[in-house]
């Protein structure tokens, strides 16, 4: 479909359909929208938009209303997503300014995300997989273990029991611990195995069991893709939005954690010029979502690109990076949601988790 006008009509169909939710005819589009033709033109128009699959006609005497393939169009077509007002950044900074942990960031996020939305707000926590290591302290607990706490780039905290046969002394413990901290801080736990690995071969010997043991302890840990956690708000917006019996499968695939993860953050790490990833409908391949529509994006060490230059301010959470995401913020809804509005705030949720999570890894 290359037709200018056409686009036009259909971008129409799709925005008044979102704020009504009643199909929408020729006429009212002709007195309500400056089309600049008829509304015997519209007509003709979208009977070509429903003969190519973008609207469809739910009665003979009513209007039309989009298809997925219209939904489709209308997103791709959202080059840049509109930012969030001064007020609104303003007010999302309150409201998770005031986290005192990673947990209560992301459980902060997910009920702010609900609220403006109106839908269904996911928030994975990072995946020790794409964490890098900030410090690491070795703690003895027992006759022959070892307690390793182990903190990464985004504050989470993993605990680890190495065992041993003889406890080092106090003081091989510490050096240990120091040297790992000194030549390990900023790695991947992927790479900080390694390092460890090679650590218990010069002049570590005493620490050698320790050492072995730790680098396996980082290589376990970086092999974990799971989310430690998924926050989960507003289920009980569904009820407001969906149909009886469109939510029986809803609330299912919303208990396919595992399902759900897989795709949100399959759509965060595909790059976009709205750096907001979209599936509508079938295209989740998930058929408790046939009538759904997700909305994710990556936080953490990447971002999307700012909407216009007068956004980009490398001091505020609005700074870019360019590394991949560490976890997913994302939102689910009906089909018929407010794309652009919940690409938007998605996008500044997933922004703000950005500049926190910086943050708690910087030390500061």
């Amino acid at each position: 479909m290359t037709q200018s006008r056409r686009m036009l009509v259909l971008r129409a169909v799709v925005e008044d359909y979102i704020r009504s939710q009643e199909p929408v005819g020729s006429a009212a589009l002709s007195k309500e929208r400056d089309l600049g033709v008829s509304s015997a033109t519209i007509r003709n128009d979208m009977a070509a938009l429903e003969d190519e699959g973008y609207l469809i006609q739910p009665h003979t005497s009513a209007g039309r209303v989009p298809t997925e393939k219209g939904y489709r169009y209308f997103v791709d077509r959202l080059a840049t997503v509109v930012p969030l007002s001064e007020a609104q950044r303003r007010g999302i900074n309150s409201f998770l300014s005031g986290s005192v942990s990673l947990k209560d960031a992301l459980q902060r996020s997910a009920r702010l995300l609900s609220e403006i939305t109106g839908q269904v707000a996911i928030v994975a926590s990072p995946s020790l997989s794409k964490a890098t290591l900030r410090h690491v302290e070795l703690v003895p607990v027992a006759m022959s273990t070892l307690l390793a706490v182990v903190i990464t780039d985004t504050g989470r905290v993993a605990q680890h029991g190495l065992t041993v046969s003889a406890m080092p002394t106090a003081d091989d413990i510490n050096r240990l611990s120091g040297a790992v901290n000194e030549q390990c801080n900023g790695q991947s736990l992927s790479s900080a195995s390694e390092t460890v690995r090679a650590l218990g071969g010069t002049g570590f010997e005493t620490v050698r069991e320790a050492s072995d043991a730790l680098a396996d302890a980082f290589a376990s840990m970086a092999l974990d893709d799971r989310a430690n956690e998924l926050y989960m708000s507003g289920t009980s917006h569904l009820a407001h939005s969906r149909s009886l019996t469109d939510l029986a499968p809803l609330f299912d695939a919303l208990e396919e954690q595992v399902v759900l993860m897989k795709l949100m953050s399959n759509l965060s790490e595909e790059p976009s010029a709205t750096g907001v990833g979209v599936s509508i409908g079938s295209e989740s391949h998930t058929p408790e979502l046939l009538h759904a529509s997700v909305v994710s994006s990556g936080y953490g060490r990447s971002t999307s690109p700012v909407a216009n230059d007068s956004e980009r301010n490398k001091t505020s959470p609005d700074q870019d990076s360019t590394n991949e995401p560490i976890a997913f913020v994302g939102s689910i809804g009906p089909t018929h949601m407010d794309y652009a509005a919940t690409m938007a705030a998605v996008r500044a949720v997933a922004r703000y988790l950005t500049f926190f999570v910086s943050e708690s890894g910087s030390g500061d």
